[in-house]
């Protein structure tokens, strides 16, 4: 059943019906989006997208109606974790002959025409999120709408999408338990943002893992920090400056352990004789600091080969049902962790 809005084999003039516009408007908001106001070019894509017009581009295969292209949408391209998942989606697309483009969600105010741009004009033949969010506003019913997507790294039950990520939850707590299995009990976590699910899991991880011995839940303890080395830093700094600091860190990426591991060294802490951090990723760096970081290691190449795998099933007419695919992750133990010791 069609939503309400689109129409079947949409036309330009059901664009304009749809946006209150005329058809000539239309045409040159998506043709020549800098002869209209901005105002208009919004209203006409958003209608576009709420009829289902997709017009053909110069370029594409008309016999395959394909672009053979796919545009991946990174939370932030900076962040060292995407690198692995980015090339597992990249190796499996070239096996199958597919290009694709990366879009970075982290300046999403300048990039978002981009993506809609992109969409109406065809020139992608489906997306791969890599964040929990869409790119642009778009209700459910839009959505549908939209070429086919998949989510990988993060779980958004509400896009209904399928999805390939790991047990964050259940990570979380095997890792705050190997730490209170070195004797630690004093276990701080500094968290990523609030309002990203994986982190709400990791986080939910953490709790369960204290309750589970009895121990109470210090708010305290729980720093947050935005996936950045800075922010690691300066999470420990908040966490150090308390009048029982914590013996042991758990962080919710290696980034942000790497940040914690350089505030404890510049704060005259010995790791891990003085404080264990703990990461989560694995990413490439994590090996090399001193001393190497104890981690929770994701298959992030595999993420990004499965997700991709999902999508290609799509774009070949199979049906593909919502919801995740869950793959096995690995505690690393490595020398950044130890059994609580004497500071100095």
């Amino acid at each position: 059943m069609k939503p309400k809005n689109q129409v079947a084999n949409a036309t330009m003039k059901d664009v304009a019906v749809q946006a209150k516009v005329s058809t000539a408007t239309v045409s040159r908001a998506l043709m020549n989006p800098d002869k209209v106001s901005q105002s208009t070019r919004s209203r006409v894509e958003q209608a576009a997208i709420a009829v289902g017009y997709l017009p053909h581009s110069l370029g594409r295969n008309l016999k395959r109606n394909e672009s053979r292209t796919i545009l991946v949408i990174v939370p932030d391209i900076c962040d060292p974790f995407f690198s692995e998942i980015i090339r597992g989606i990249e190796v499996t697309a070239a096996e199958q002959g597919y290009l694709v483009l990366i879009g970075d969600c982290a300046h999403q105010n300048q990039q978002e025409k981009t993506f809609i741009n992109l969409i109406i004009t065809k020139q992608i033949d489906g997306m791969l999120l890599l964040g929990s969010r869409l790119p642009f506003d778009a209700s459910i019913e839009e959505q549908r709408n939209l070429p086919p997507m998949v989510m990988a790294n993060e779980f958004a039950p509400e896009l209904e999408l399928p999805t390939v990520h790991i047990d964050n939850l259940t990570a979380a707590f095997n890792a705050v338990y190997y730490l209170q299995q070195l004797g630690h009990q004093k276990i701080a976590c500094i968290a990523g943002p609030e309002e990203m699910p994986l982190c709400h899991y990791r986080l939910q991880g953490y709790v369960q893992a204290l309750r589970r011995t009895g121990a109470v839940v210090d708010p305290h303890y729980i720093a947050r920090g935005n996936f950045t080395y800075e922010a690691g830093a300066a999470a420990l700094a908040q966490l150090l400056a308390l009048p029982n600091p914590p013996t042991a860190v758990f962080c919710h990426s290696d980034v942000m352990a790497l940040g914690a591991l350089s505030q404890a060294k510049r704060s005259g802490l010995r790791v891990p004789e003085d404080l264990s951090i703990m990461g989560f990723d694995d990413i490439a760096l994590s090996q090399f600091c001193d001393p190497p970081l104890t981690t929770v290691a994701q298959p992030r190449f595999d993420i990004g080969r499965e997700a991709m795998l999902l999508l290609l099933d799509q774009l070949n007419g199979h049906a593909v049902s919502s919801g995740s695919r869950l793959l096995d992750c690995e505690l690393i133990e490595r020398g950044s962790t130890s059994a609580p010791g004497n500071r100095k």
